[in-house]
């Protein structure tokens, strides 16, 4: 079994459980870890992850941040200087960290998102150098309903995750999701 498939076993596994109510936001928050090598054979296999919450009887919302730096950037008023100048962009990132942060909380505020839901963030490793995953999750898993499944290309050892494997790790509440050698 590949590495992939190990991850969607045990997020089959791991979303068929009975859910606990009582959770804070940062424990309702689950990281699927995979290799950062792995995201483009993760990305395409998104869909399984959906079909295996809706087999556990769960909703799924799925929101994709890989594109908010550019969405961001064409919409801003300065980005013909910043295409000139490269280094004030360092000014406007925490703009864009609120950018991230407010497409994440509209996934979480959705109307068909309630707390039987799962909330995919895919795209964090695509925010590395611009704005810190941690960061967002701080603004955001206050307002998970139901659960926050955010898939974390890098490394989760000790309890702690490193992003891409190269950012220092931040200990964070979130459940690892680790994938299976074999079944």
């Amino acid at each position: 079994m590949g590495r992939i498939e190990g991850l969607i076993k045990a997020y089959e596994a791991f979303v068929s459980q009975p859910w606990s109510r009582g959770l804070s936001g940062a424990e309702r928050t689950w990281f699927a870890v995979y290799e950062p090598a792995q995201e483009r054979r993760l990305l395409l296999r998104v869909p399984e992850f959906a079909n295996a919450t809706a087999k556990a009887g769960h909703g799924w919302k799925h929101v994709d941040l890989s594109n908010a730096f550019a969405e961001w950037m064409a919409g801003h008023k300065y980005r013909e200087a910043y295409f000139e100048d490269p280094e004030a962009l360092d000014l406007a990132l925490a703009d864009f960290t609120a950018h991230a942060v407010a497409c994440v909380k509209g996934a979480l505020a959705a109307p068909d998102v309630d707390e039987n839901t799962v909330v995919a963030l895919t795209g964090a490793g695509a925010l590395f150098g611009l704005a810190k995953t941690s960061d967002i999750l701080e603004q955001v898993t206050s307002l998970t309903r139901g659960r926050l499944l955010v898939f974390f290309p890098g490394r989760y050892e000790s309890s702690r995750y490193r992003l891409l494997d190269a950012r220092d790790g931040w200990n964070y509440l979130a459940v690892p999701i680790l994938a299976r050698n074999g079944d």
